[in-house]
């Protein structure tokens, strides 16, 4: 399996990256700093320098050839301003779903935020958040409204720099609650290597229940 990754230096992502490439998959992560490579090699990824605050559909498109999904886990990050909240969390992630049906990728996992109660009351909170979870929320309107690329959305707690457990808790809503990013990596990987719940949104934190287990108990359902 080919996975092209948006925002291939973030910590998920780097994980992700070595997670794919000690299963046997080709992966590559798209970064707006050449001297991140090193790092993506690092991680068994091959670097990809694509700037989607800046690329157009097509010239992204010419990066996705033969790719079987995209992942998109590029964020603007917390010391970021409003304008590049929009520009990031939402406009690059539909442009990079433009170029993924351009492309003829089938595949598309969002990296998304937790909190339906957020995004219907956002001004509750400052403005930057409010902001960032408004972003979010378009960005999975708009890959839900596509008929391709499929869109599974996934929904992590408060992320932490722990170190994976390999337990969750995985469900369509699972409340609040802190997550690894390692075990949202992990939760990533099930979900690119099994498609049987492409097309979903599920929410992730910390929890009791093995990944592969917890992956299972979904599809079921």
């Amino acid at each position: 399996m080919r996975v092209v990754i948006a925002g291939g230096h973030g910590k998920i992502a780097l994980i992700l990256e070595k997670l794919l490439s000690e299963r046997g998959h080709s992966v590559a992560g798209f970064i707006r700093n050449p001297a991140q490579a090193g790092d993506l090699a690092e991680a068994g990824a091959e670097a990809l320098a694509v700037d989607l605050e800046k690329a157009t559909a097509d010239e992204v498109a010419g990066h996705l050839t033969g790719a079987d999904a995209v992942v998109f886990a590029a964020g603007a990050g917390p010391g970021s301003g409003a304008a590049r909240k929009e520009t990031v969390d939402r406009d690059a992630a539909v442009l990079l779903a433009d170029a993924a049906q351009a492309a003829g990728v089938g595949r598309y996992l969002l990296v998304s935020a937790m909190g339906d109660h957020l995004r219907a009351d956002p001004d509750t909170f400052d403005e930057g958040f409010g902001i960032y979870m408004r972003a979010k929320a378009a960005a999975e309107d708009a890959l839900r409204a596509r008929s391709a690329p499929r869109a599974t959305i996934v929904r992590p707690g408060l992320l932490s720099n722990d170190p994976g457990t390999g337990r969750v808790t995985l469900a369509d809503r699972t409340g609040t609650g802190p997550v690894p990013r390692a075990d949202v990596a992990a939760v990533l990987l099930g979900l690119l290597e099994d498609t049987r719940l492409d097309g979903r949104t599920v929410e992730v934190i910390g929890g009791d229940t093995p990944i592969a287990d917890a992956l299972a108990v979904l599809t079921a359902h």
